[in-house]
């Protein structure tokens, strides 16, 4: 599938199986994907954090109490040091958010191009989830997904509901 089919394809997955987790060679892609992301002044201000220990799990898990979100076998958690990032120097924006934001995009879409389910979570506890995964002040959690293959119930949407480009565009 081209990049284009890749785009319209992806969806939110909300119905993993939990006994087929992703491979170390799938898994490995969609790694390296990330970590070819481009970042501002490539700070690479980012660590990936694979958990798939049933302890790790357990305890990421608390942090978003989905019953969906249970099932899936990997959690991948892109997780940023906002003192590493680069920072504007006219009014002191820090890069953080957007350099996380871009390698999430490009983990998701790698995901998805080896056939396996994500959904990007950003409503997590971060009171729970900072303890469970062991970061220091410094590291901050952005957004986390759940990694696996879909459950043999889910469907596919097929469609998307979008603005239409003349309600977001304008040529100036």
């Amino acid at each position: 599938m081209d990049f284009f089919e890749l785009v319209a394809y992806r969806e939110s997955i909300r119905d993993y199986n939990p006994t087929r987790p992703v491979d170390r060679a799938t898994l490995g892609r969609i790694l390296e994907a990330g970590r070819l992301a481009p970042s501002a002044c490539n700070r690479q201000p980012w660590t990936f954090l694979v958990v798939q220990s049933p302890g790790a799990l357990a305890r990421v898990r608390t942090a978003y109490g989905r019953p969906w979100f249970q099932d899936a076998p990997q959690v991948l958690v892109v997780v940023g040091s906002r003192s590493e990032a680069w920072v504007r120097p006219y009014d002191g924006y820090n890069a953080l958010e957007t350099d996380l934001t871009i390698v999430m995009d490009h983990l998701i879409l790698a995901a998805t191009a080896e056939g396996l389910g994500t959904c990007w979570i950003a409503h997590f506890d971060p009171a729970i989830l900072r303890p469970a995964l062991g970061l220091s002040p410094d590291q901050e959690v952005f957004a986390i997904t759940p990694l696996g293959y879909p459950g043999e119930g889910f469907v596919r949407k097929g469609t998307k509901t979008r603005k239409g480009l003349e309600a977001i565009v304008k040529y100036i």
